[in-house]
């Protein structure tokens, strides 16, 4: 899955909870002053729900496996491929947009680590 897909699985169309105001070039990436188009199906539209990450990677790749877990099992909703330097991308952009939206609605708390014999790690 390219940046580009990542995109649009992490950035809500406007509307839905994002921020208009702050355009996805500004966060994502640094594109030419041109952009281009992002095409999204209605399918993808939907998004996918996840509520648990598994990162694993090699020397030339990151693997992000976004997991919809109800236990005893899990099915992977989405996974994604990317190189190394994307993914310090992909990080800087996140921090960035999380650090506005605590400033535009208040700190998120942190969720407890989960504990327990039936905990998930």
């Amino acid at each position: 899955m390219s940046l580009q897909d990542l995109a649009r699985h992490l950035t809500a169309p406007p509307g839905w909870g994002s921020m208009p105001e702050q355009p996805l070039k500004e966060t994502l990436m640094e594109e030419p002053e041109a952009g281009f188009n992002v095409k999204i199906t209605d399918d993808e539209l939907k998004g996918r729900y996840s509520n648990l990450l598994r990162i694993t990677h090699t020397r030339e790749e990151f693997i992000l496996d976004f997991i919809n877990l109800v236990p005893p099992q899990g099915i992977v909703a989405a996974r994604i491929v990317t190189s190394p330097g994307h993914l310090k991308r992909i990080i800087r952009a996140l921090a960035t947009n999380l650090e506005r939206y605590e400033q535009t609605f208040g700190p998120i708390q942190e969720a407890a680590e989960p504990n327990g014999d039936d905990s998930i790690h």
